[in-house]
């Protein structure tokens, strides 16, 4: 259908609930905005549907597997279909928490120290972690996971033991890295412009799942984030070069960690969630930018090829 623009949300990853309050906030602003605009749940034969639809462009509303790791971005590549956000290659990428920290590392950006445990290692975790000179707490999560899912803080051998065997089961690959405190900044890239830098104060014991997604979980936001302008600027300086180094195109989010005068990369976000608990658009709109505007921007900016 000509003019037609497809929100691509819902799908299989553990981020369903959340893909469709991205996809309905965004197909709102696009009613807004006067677009034709159809929603499809990413599921079953969606790219039969997909293809009948023919639409004009593709949101991707999806969040986690398959929606933000070159899976689907591979179709609608195949599928000649313009889209938003990032491509196939730098979406692949950026879910890697291992591969984008490897050129992260390589490029300067700091990150924590950390290793990659396969799910049948068989050897001595606790004296592994003591080579690696990693101190408890200790940090541990997938190493292709969104929305900090699996994500355990571990203060001791025995809580270590009982979440890494707990991940074991749902996951191949393992990350193991050191607990950075401090402050958690998250930096917004819209474009090749960085629109700014947002602090978060969760009362739970971090920023995970329900911290983001849950008003009850009294999360502060401090916008701007309160830190010096001149660390203010370098957050900015390090969320475009992260946003850069992979590749990425339309809107992205880096989290850090700010302790003792630096910032610690943990990773970057090619799906940022578009909700209004969300950052993102929170950043934006603080830029000047409404969230209608925000989405409209996105829907310019896709294109095939990414």
């Amino acid at each position: 259908m000509k003019n037609l623009i497809v929100i691509l949300m819902g799908g299989l990853s553990n981020e369903r609930t959340i893909s469709f309050l991205t996809g309905k906030a965004c197909s709102n602003a696009l009613k807004k905005k006067k677009f034709k605009v159809k929603e499809l749940d990413a599921t079953g034969n969606f790219v039969d549907k997909l293809k009948k639809l023919k639409p004009k462009l593709v949101f991707n509303a999806l969040h986690g597997k398959y929606g933000e790791d070159g899976f689907i971005q591979s179709i609608l590549e195949s599928l000649k279909i313009p889209y938003t956000h990032s491509g196939v290659l730098s979406s692949y990428l950026s879910m890697d928490k291992e591969l984008s920290r490897i050129i992260f590392k390589k490029k300067k950006i700091k990150v924590p120290k950390y290793f990659l445990v396969k799910k049948d290692y068989e050897g001595n975790l606790i004296k592994k972690i003591k080579s690696k000179k990693i101190k408890f707490p200790i940090v541990v999560k997938p190493v292709n996971e969104g929305s900090s899912l699996g994500v355990y803080i571990c203060k001791n051998k025995k809580q270590f033991q009982l979440k890494y065997n707990k991940l074991k089961r749902e996951y191949d690959k393992i990350l193991v890295e050191e607990y950075i405190p401090g402050k958690e900044i998250q930096v917004a890239v819209m474009g090749d412009k960085a629109l700014g830098a947002i602090e978060l104060i969760p009362k739970r014991e971090f920023y995970d799942y329900t911290a983001k997604y849950s008003s009850k979980a009294m999360t502060k936001h401090i916008m701007p984030a309160s830190i010096s302008k001149k660390k203010y600027k370098e957050a900015l300086f390090l969320g475009k070069k992260a946003h850069k180094l992979l590749g990425c195109k339309g809107v992205t989010r880096s989290d850090f960690r700010f302790f003792k005068n630096k910032f610690y990369l943990l990773e970057i976000n090619t799906q940022p969630g578009m909700t209004k608990l969300s950052l993102v658009p929170e950043i934006a709109n603080y830029c000047g930018i409404k969230f209608e505007d925000l989405v409209f921007w996105m829907v310019k900016d896709a294109s095939i090829n990414r």
